[in-house]
């Protein structure tokens, strides 16, 4: 593998202007001498776009007709950056601030690793020095992916770099994830096709977290994608306790709209379930 392959560095946007700008200031300064940034923007409102576009020209940008969700709007750089015959993409998303040498330590560790397919840095909370991401891990008998140092289940889509290898193996991102646990879906389906995972902790990122902004559909996508990836995913040993514990939320559920009907998030909560039901 070459020292400095081409890496395509795409970033999705939706309504970002109160992060974009840094992010690719930040971008813009790596030191690294082969990389393309493809801006991808899910057809924002807020005139992120057109403030990109004046002030990094470099940048490719694409915009799509309407917000696909982060999938299939990161497919749409996906696709461009394989055209392009990029050896690495890397999925970063528009909230963060990079290290100027963080994807230099990707590439040489992937470089070291030759079974490596995905890879993240250590990701860090804001501007402060808490982790945000070091390593996940899904726990399949409660249905949750946590956030665990070390842990090899999955990385995080805020910033994956991924070998083109993968894609030409495995496929895209699951269009069937509008937003939310798409990246442990891609993240099972490389290592169940032989991939490695790594987190780089000498590789630097920090995360601003914007979804957290809006509880409301963080909780709703956060709960529907993680049905459908249990649906998909999970073994058929393991499918009848899924089924069951499934029965139990749904009972803590009604119990939390029982003492109180006005529960936002209760209410957010059974619909997702509602919703979960008619696919």
């Amino acid at each position: 593998m070459k020292q400095s392959p081409k890496v395509n560095i795409v970033i999705l946007n939706y309504n970002g202007k109160d992060y974009l700008k840094e992010c690719l200031s930040s971008v813009f300064c790596l030191e690294y001498p082969n990389f393309e940034v493809v801006v991808v923007d899910n057809d924002s409102k807020d005139g992120s776009l057109e403030i990109a576009k004046q002030y990094f020209p470099k940048a490719v940008f694409i915009k799509n007709e309407t917000n696909l969700g982060f999938s299939a709007g990161n497919n749409v750089g996906i696709k461009y950056s394989l055209e392009k015959m990029a050896e690495f993409v890397l999925l970063l998303n528009n909230d963060t601030r990079v290290e100027k040498l963080f994807l230099t330590e990707l590439i040489e560790t992937m470089n070291i690793n030759k079974n490596a397919g995905l890879a993240s840095p250590l990701i860090f909370s804001g501007n402060s020095e808490n982790i945000w991401f070091s390593g996940g891990k899904i726990d399949w008998l409660k249905m949750k992916a946590l956030h665990i140092d070390g842990a090899t289940d999955f990385i995080s889509g805020c910033a994956m770099l991924i070998k083109a290898d993968v894609f030409k193996k495995i496929g895209l991102l699951d269009e069937d994830f509008f937003l939310y646990w798409e990246d442990v879906d891609f993240s099972v389906r490389a290592k169940k096709a032989g991939f490695s995972i790594l987190t780089v902790k000498d590789s630097s990122v920090w995360h601003f977290e914007k979804s957290s902004n809006n509880k409301k559909n963080k909780t709703y996508w956060l709960v529907f994608s993680g049905l459908l990836f249990f649906h998909k995913n999970a073994s058929k040993y393991l499918r009848p306790w899924i089924s069951f514990f499934i029965l139990l939320r749904k009972l803590k559920n009604k119990i939390d709209l029982l003492k109180n009907k006005k529960n936002e998030i209760a209410l957010i909560v059974q619909k997702a379930y509602n919703d979960f039901k008619k696919i």
